[in-house]
């Protein structure tokens, strides 16, 4: 997924800020780079049983005869050791990163990690511990975010003292998607769209990301994870209920009577003659507040317009009919125990929502968002072979006859996929490593999937693992993804949970390693020293773009952090030479130890924390739904 546009930013919080020097960005590129060497940890922890590596990025030279210590919590010495060899440079001041080998601190409990025979900073806690220690907290922090990221009535009003926000949602009008350029990449302005009926109910959901624009293209790819999660995962506190209340949206965004599904509600970017939610800095409830007549420039502001997938009754984009039917039928299967009337309804509806899908798209048409650069897409294969084979899982919970045509199907679907899709890294834009692994988990494995095509499957899996493993490789701090492309965390977020699948449903753990390493890069074993979601370690993002966070700590005074939110990480450097401008935020940079995040660029790739870089702190739903299933699996495993 890309964010070609601007959003919105993050809470410090008060703590926080008190320890960590802020700075801006101009201010910060002018400090002097401190050349000692740097220590890089997982600062979640590492998995008791899991390798465990550590780096160091420093001069060459200076690294050279260096070793390590570690001290346990007593301050004994409980082990030292000597560095791996380079793993190549990173920039021009850190001219060589080498690896440190944790591997054999095994027990459970805290330690201290520092170079020897060399110049080096601080020395850096790292923690040891079970998995479900490590990682239950966390996942139960992305809950959180999306119980931030509530709209409507049913907001949650301790999280960042929200109030409900958008309640004329409930009566909103459709529009034709509006012009926006050649282009159509949300950035030049095009007249007030048309109204073409309504009003319907759109109210609820989720904030898609630091903006206020609700997609259903992302939210069918939550649900679905979600509900993936609490059918195969160790339970997370809360996670059933907000998987619910993403249900509740999706529900009112199909509209079974006229056969209609609804994309999207809000406008991105709009002009002079009406603003749209780019285009303003607020809180949402403030949306509510607005006195407006049509054709006043705030207008689509209050009342939200609502864009069709297509016309009433036609065909639906195959992507999205695909994704959301399977956020329905797994529904189905998860409340088959409990509601098996309830359960019965998901799945008639998400045979339904199927039933509509166009099988002979044009593949430039697929509809995402609009505009359609917000979330591209090009494949649609993968999210067919999803609905059916749920819709396969939830017949069987509920003894449905269809079961074995919608197996059948779905097999169909997967070789379509194999065939002319070449899978990409598990994402909004490709959910092939989803269908794959529950194709091939399924009950009655035999039933209709032969030996070939569980083997090819089996194969691509693999395959999109080992394009990350390569990767990883030739990076100096093993990262599988490029760092100075878009979407480098929940990227490697995707890795992971693809690997952990493959491991599943292979019982091949030849990827156990990598997974970890990937881990210990998106939780602070990089670069920059930082984790990637928010709450996480020591040093996390804390001027994210996203407004309810920015706007609502000011307000209230309040230390609240955005827990669990994840953000994009590094991105390409030239990005962030010029920073967003607008009004009405709160200004926030952040810099720790008041040193630039520029002394810590290299390849490519830039980072910064600052509220105005949505291209790399803008944290977004599935963004944040990729590392819930992908620390849900690992807590699984282990």
């Amino acid at each position: 997924m890309n964010h070609f546009f601007s959003r919105p930013a993050r809470t410090v919080s008060a703590v926080a800020a008190s320890v960590l020097a802020a700075c801006c960005l101009t201010a910060c590129s002018e400090g002097r780079a401190d050349t000692s060497a740097a220590l890089r940890v997982n600062q979640v922890g590492y998995v008791s049983g899991e390798k465990k590596f550590a780096y160091v990025m420093g001069d060459r030279q200076q690294l050279a005869d260096a070793g390590f210590e570690v001290l346990d919590e007593r301050g004994n010495t409980a082990g030292h050791g000597g560095l791996g060899p380079s793993l190549g440079g990173w920039n021009s001041t850190y001219t060589a990163v080498r690896a440190i080998d944790l591997s054999s601190f095994d027990r459970t409990g805290t330690y201290r990690l520092r170079l020897v025979g060399a110049d080096a900073g601080p020395e850096v806690r790292f923690r040891v511990a079970p998995a479900r220690k490590l990682l239950d907290p966390l996942r139960a922090d992305t809950v959180h975010f999306f119980s931030t990221q509530r709209d409507g009535e049913d907001v949650l009003t301790d999280a960042t003292g929200r109030e409900p926000s958008h309640l004329t949602d409930g009566e909103a009008r459709v529009y034709e998607p509006p012009r926006t350029g050649p282009a159509a990449d949300g950035t030049a302005a095009g007249p007030e769209p048309a109204r073409t009926g309504g009003p319907v109910d759109v109210s609820g959901g989720w904030f898609d990301a630091g903006d206020f624009l609700k997609f259903t293209h992302t939210a069918s790819y939550v649900v679905g994870q979600m509900l993936s999660a609490v059918r195969d995962t160790p339970s997370v506190p809360g996670l059933r209920e907000e998987a619910r209340h993403g249900l509740r949206w999706l529900d009112r965004m199909w509209d079974g009577t006229t056969g209609t599904l609804y994309a999207q509600v809000g406008l991105g970017s709009g002009g002079k003659e009406a603003r749209g939610d780019h285009d303003v800095w607020r809180l949402p409830e403030e949306d509510d507040r607005l006195t407006v007549e049509p054709g006043d420039a705030d207008y689509l502001i209050k009342y939200r317009p609502v864009f069709r997938v297509g016309e009433p009754g036609e065909p639906i984009s195959p992507n999205l009919a695909g994704r959301v039917s399977a956020a329905f039928a797994l529904a189905a299967q998860t409340e088959a125990a409990e509601h098996p009337a309830q359960a019965r309804e998901w799945l008639d509806k998400a045979a339904a929502v199927y039933a509509r899908a166009d099988t002979r798209p044009d593949r430039e048409a697929l509809v995402t968002t609009v505009p359609g650069d917000y979330y591209q897409e090009h494949s649609w294969r993968d999210d067919m072979e999803w609905a059916a084979v749920e819709l396969s899982r939830g017949a069987d919970a509920l003894g449905d006859t269809r079961r074995s045509r919608w197996r059948a199907e779905a097999t169909g679907w997967a070789r379509a996929a194999l065939k002319e899709e070449r899978g990409a890294t598990l994402g909004p834009a490709d959910v092939g490593a989803l269908a794959h692994a529950d194709l091939l988990t399924s009950a009655d494995p035999d039933a209709g999937l032969d030996g070939g095509l569980a083997t090819a499957l089996k194969a691509e899996l693999r395959r999109q693992v080992e394009t990350g493993r390569k990767r990883a490789a030739g990076d100096p701090f093993r990262s599988g993804v490029v760092p100075s492309d878009f979407d480098a965390v929940p990227n490697t977020f995707g890795l992971i949970a693809t690997a952990e699948l493959y491991a599943r449903v292979t019982g091949d753990h030849r990827y156990d390693e990598f997974a970890a390493q990937q881990l210990a890069w998106v939780f602070g074993a990089n670069a920059w020293g930082t984790s990637f979601v928010v709450g996480a370690g020591d040093l996390y993002p804390h001027c994210l773009q996203h407004q309810v966070a920015n706007l609502a700590m000011s307000r209230t005074g309040r230390g609240d952090i955005l827990r669990g939110a994840v953000v994009n990480g590094p991105n390409d450097a030239g990005l962030l030479k010029e920073p967003d401008t607008f009004d009405g935020g709160r200004p926030c940079s952040f810099a720790p130890d008041g040193r630039p995040w520029s002394e810590f660029d290299g390849h490519g790739a830039g980072y910064v924390d600052d509220v105005r870089a949505w291209q790399t702190v803008e944290p977004a739903d599935d963004f944040t739904s990729t590392a819930l299933y992908a620390l849900s699996l690992t807590a699984a495993r282990s």
